[in-house]
């Protein structure tokens, strides 16, 4: 994800006055938001994380792991950014007087709304977006534990954009075991009758066409059920990102049919 990120949204950092992005519910480690300020200052050097967090003991854990860049703070989707810091920093580009509330121009969120329920998920989506700066991005998405399998929406402040499906080649039997890490809003949407579950059927008939390419390894093997599936769906990116273990389809294809 970090990976992605870095890649599609990177020039949106560089043009941004205030590069300041959000880790929310990082969880019980700092770990994401420390590897997020890495990956992203490669590229865009004045990137500032903000890790959050809505259990306060997670917080206080997290502190000692503060350093230039690197904040964390406790709060939840009204996403708290401390104006009062760095106030020279902070202040909006010719403001007056006082400093203005930092809008981040990326929020990102992985594994946060697994808990909620998919009634929910339009809500929260319409408050993280609210925060974000003009031309900010929201990654919402789920992930397993060990960042094999990934599947994330990225949204605009104009709604949802695209999905994408990432996994480590090597660990893959066939495309639809991402289907167990699919967000919230298409989760329960894996089923006959919705475009999520025929997205998935399809990949994993071109998954199996392109069973050739395989003594070649996973990766030949990837790209080639991508090209194919590339014919009937709306992707969004092109072998550069495919050699990563990732495609990203346009949400208007994929989106729930309720």
């Amino acid at each position: 994800m970090d990976r992605w990120i870095a890649a599609t949204h990177g020039p949106a950092l560089r043009r941004a006055a205030d590069p300041v992005v959000v880790d929310l519910g990082y969880g019980a480690a700092p770990w994401t938001a420390v590897e997020l300020l890495r990956r992203l200052r490669a590229a865009e050097p004045r990137t500032e994380v903000v890790g959050i967090e809505i259990d306060p003991a997670r917080v206080a854990a997290a502190l000692p792991y503060e350093t230039d860049g690197l904040r964390f703070r406790h709060g939840g989707f009204e996403i708290p950014l401390d104006e009062n810091e760095g106030e020279g920093s902070r202040r909006a580009v010719g403001a007056a007087d006082g400093a203005v509330p930092r809008r981040p121009v990326l929020i990102r969120a992985a594994n946060v709304l697994r808990q909620y329920d998919e009634a929910e998920v339009a809500e929260v989506w319409a408050r993280l977006r609210a925060r974000l700066a003009p031309g900010g991005l929201l990654v919402e998405g789920t992930c397993d534990e060990i960042g094999r399998r990934h599947v994330w929406v990225a949204l605009g402040p104009e709604g949802p954009r695209t999905v994408t499906f990432a996994t480590r080649l090597g660990s893959l039997d066939r495309p639809s075991d991402l289907a167990e890490r699919l967000p919230k809003a298409l989760i329960h949407r894996n089923v006959p009758g919705e475009p999520v579950h025929a997205f998935l059927r399809d990949f994993d008939r071109a998954w199996a066409a392109a069973s050739p390419y395989a003594s070649l390894g996973a990766r030949q093997r990837w790209i080639a059920a991508v090209r194919e599936l590339s014919a009937d769906w709306p992707l969004a990116d092109d072998p550069r990102r495919w050699r990563q273990g990732e495609v990203t389809v346009e949400w208007t294809a994929l989106a729930p049919r309720s």
